[in-house]
């Protein structure tokens, strides 16, 4: 995937933060631009921002509502987007959400939910998808976190289902490839976005301490870098200098990067 003129491309949670950021940077790339997100109004509103990203006068934009964790509704809204505008060539699914708590305070029901988002909502999407794309071939990214190779405190459900991410686009990796489709998983770090301020509210001081070492990056940064990732058909795209040095430091070293971080939550006890 080195041009992305007239590709036919979905986000999935493209409405705000990293997936808009994508949406408007594919749209200056000629790219045919679909979104899907819950709230309607704010779904409306992103699509304005895209379409303003037009460089021909012949690109479609579109958007439809889509709970993720529904998979019947899936279904049956990911049909008609292919019969109203095209077999996707490539598909981003940027839905996802985060509400740290220490793993006492969660809940089955949050756990459940945070699973049926992060992790069964990308199953929904590339099952509705995968068939029709398998003829054409294409490229899919799902969007993890670097809390998806690193166990944050505070973040035992989104790390599970992060982590899982991981393992499952690694393996629809090795299924696609005869197919001509593509996989990669996008790892961004801390990022400036709605769901990041919400996610602030409810973090543990100890989830904050940690947090403090990263530096807070801008959605389209990490929308460019996973441009950039996807030209080179990298598997693992880690947006930053910083996300690229946590990665390695977790592979070569692990007991290095839980010693900070426990040092760091020690400390945070302590004041």
């Amino acid at each position: 995937m080195k041009d992305f003129q007239d590709k036919a491309v979905y986000v999935v949670g493209g409405s705000s933060g990293i997936g808009l950021a994508t949406a408007r940077l594919l749209a200056k790339e000629g790219s045919h631009v679909i979104i899907f997100a819950r709230r309607k109004e704010i779904l409306e509103s992103a699509l304005r921002e895209v379409e303003a990203q037009r460089i021909v006068q012949g690109q479609r934009f579109a958007c439809r509502q889509l709970d993720v964790s529904i998979r019947e509704q899936v279904k049956v809204v990911m049909s008609k987007a292919v019969t109203d505008f095209g077999v996707p060539d490539v598909l981003v699914n940027c839905a996802g959400r985060a509400r740290p708590f220490c793993f006492e305070d969660v809940t089955y029901e949050r756990f459940d939910e945070t699973m049926k988002v992060n992790l069964y909502g990308t199953w929904n999407t590339v099952s509705a998808l995968v068939s029709h794309m398998k003829e054409n071939g294409g490229y899919i990214v799902n969007v993890s976190s670097i809390a998806g190779f690193i166990g944050v405190f505070g973040y035992t459900d989104y790390s599970a289902s992060k982590f899982a991410l991981i393992g499952f686009s690694e393996a629809l990796r090795s299924e696609m490839k005869q197919y001509g489709i593509m996989v990669s998983v996008l790892c961004p770090p801390d990022t400036d976005t709605p769901g990041l301020q919400e996610e602030n509210k409810t973090k543990p001081p100890e989830c904050m301490a940690i947090s403090a070492r990263a530096k807070l990056i801008q959605p389209e940064i990490v929308a460019r870098a996973l441009i950039k990732g996807m030209r080179k058909e990298e598997f693992l795209i880690v947006p930053n200098s910083d996300g690229k040095f946590t990665l390695m430091m977790k592979r070569l070293f692990p007991g290095l990067v839980n010693y900070i971080m426990d040092r760091d939550i020690d400390k945070c006890r302590r004041s």
